[in-house]
């Protein structure tokens, strides 16, 4: 199974400037836009918006 463009892994940074990231995959054919998930943010020790960054 060869890695494609349809599902490229994505660095999600916290908008709380904590510097924190996540990594995980993103399906680009059912949702083309970046993506914003609500994660734990272990420095600030609550949840906060994660953006994709590009």
């Amino acid at each position: 199974m060869a890695r494609n463009e349809v599902r490229p892994i994505v660095r999600l940074k916290s908008t709380a400037g904590t510097g924190t990231t996540y990594v995980t995959r993103e399906n680009r054919r059912n949702d083309p836009d970046r993506m914003v998930l609500r994660r734990y943010d272990p420095v600030l020790r609550r949840h906060v918006e994660f953006r994709e960054e590009r």
